[in-house]
Formats: structure tokens, C-alpha cells, sequence
């Protein structure tokens, strides 16, 4: 079957202005859109340039915009969409582009390093005898945390980025706050929870549930906000109510 594709073209060498390029390429309904962006590159542009590695929805570099919604090129089939219709693909939104589908993820990780403390946590030097064990209920706090591999796709969907002009900290650095803040392990728990109410931090969610709906790793990541917001409210607010913060 013959498979339209319109991408996203830039390059800042050569480019004042981004610009789309269409090809039309033989394709299987099973095929990923990655395969297609390969095909494209090996067969007819060798310039066209994005990211990739595992292939196989685990290092997440792969991300882009297809038809709109973030995704990961290596986990959308050519039969998710309409073969009658030009499939689109873009960069991510919200990200600074750096050439044709790549952009910049400096300021995304950026964000996830912005919610460390200031302050170490406090450990012991003396040596542990044994390894810091979870029961099953424990470990079952952060599952859906520690499933996140960074793709940007939750940032990218977030509206609240747009309407808080970038400043909001993003889903992925709250998820991330989130792994520690509930880990029975953890020793910093209050100062992450204090990181998290800085300015354009969790309390700048409006749970619109767009970062859950596109997530690769199927994360109830509004879910994991709402539970954050709800920890902090009752160990650093037990007296106020949500409407109040």
C-alpha cells in the first residue's frame, strides 16, 4: 500500500523558516511510523534527521508528533491511521526545534533537575549491614514513577505549558518528584514536597489528563499528581483545604 507522509523540515544552516516536505512510500499496514521515517531516509533523503535507538518503546528518543499527538514513532503502526489520508509528523510542541524532527531536550531535563533539594538528604556514613528492603505495598507506591522513560511526550501535550508560557515545571518533573516523595526508602521526602511548591510547580496542574491520555508507558500520570498534591496538603497542610493552596 502506497503511504503519504508530510514531515516537518529545518534545517538552521541552510533555513530561515520551518517548512514541510511530502514523500510517498510503499508501506505495510504493520509497518511503524519509524520504519517509514527509515525508508524515507535510506531511499529517498538521506538529510531528513531524527532521533532513534532501541526501536522498541523503551529509551523513548523516538518521540514526535504524529497527526497532532505526541507519540513514539516506534509504537504507531501505519494502521493507527487513516491510509487514505497524509499521515503528519512534526516535532514535539513546546521544545526548541534543532533541525527537521529533533529538538533540543536540554530545558526538559533541565525541569527534572529542578526539583532535587537544594540540600543533599541527610545519610548515615556508617556502612548498612543490609540493603534497604520494600514489602510488595511499598514498591507498589511508585510502579507507575518508575515506568517513565523521559520520552518529553507528557510535556508536550501538557496545555498548561502553553498557558503558563513554559514556566510550569511539566508532568515529567512531578512524576519524577513523585518516585522519591513515595519511596519508604527515601529520607528527603518533606524537602522534595517543599521543591514541589515553588512557583510554577504542582499547584500549576489544572489536571486536564493530556499527559496521561499520550503517555507510551500507559502512566496515570494525572493520577500521580493528584496523590502528590494530596500527601503534600496533608503533612505540610493538614489545617487548609485544596481551594485555599
Amino acid at each position: 500500500m502506497k503511504v503519504t507522509l508530510k514531515i516537518h523540515r529545518f534545517n538552521p544552516e541552510t533555513d530561515t523558516e520551518p517548512h514541510y516536505d511530502t514523500f510517498t512510500i510503499e508501506a505495510n499496514p504493520n509497518d511503524r511510523i519509524l520504519d517509514c521515517l527509515n525508508k524515507v531516509r535510506w531511499e529517498l533523503d538521506s538529510s531528513l534527521a531524527y532521533r532513534m535507538s532501541c526501536a522498541h518503546g523503551i529509551c523513548g528518543s523516538d518521540a514526535v508528533s504524529i497527526n497532532g499527538t505526541p507519540a513514539l514513532a516506534c509504537q504507531k503502526l501505519i494502521k493507527d491511521y487513516s491510509s487514505s489520508q497524509t499521515i503528519l509528523i512534526e516535532p514535539l510542541k513546546f521544545f526548541p526545534n534543532v533541525k527537521d524532527l529533533i529538538v533540543d531536550l536540554q530545558p526538559f531535563f533541565k525541569r527534572i533537575k529542578s526539583i532535587q533539594p537544594e540540600r543533599p538528604a541527610q545519610t548515615s556514613t556508617v556502612p548498612l549491614e543490609k540493603e534497604r528492603l520494600q514489602t510488595p505495598e511499598e514498591r507498589a507506591r511508585i510502579d507507575d514513577a518508575v515506568k517513565c522513560i523521559l520520552c518529553g511526550c507528557c510535556v508536550a501535550a501538557c496545555p498548561v505549558i502553553l498557558e503558563q508560557e513554559q514556566r510550569f515545571i511539566g508532568p515529567a518533573a512531578i512524576l519524577r518528584a513523585q518516585k522519591y516523595i513515595f519511596d519508604s526508602r527515601a529520607s528527603d521526602s518533606v524537602e522534595r514536597m517543599h521543591v514541589l511548591e515553588k512557583p510554577y510547580g504542582i499547584w500549576g496542574c489544572k489536571s486536564y489528563y493530556m499527559c496521561t491520555l499520550v503517555c507510551p508507558k500507559n502512566i496515570k500520570v494525572t493520577e500521580q499528581i493528584i496523590k502528590t498534591k494530596k500527601k503534600i496538603i496533608h503533612e505540610l497542610h493538614p489545617s487548609k483545604q485544596v481551594g485555599e493552596l
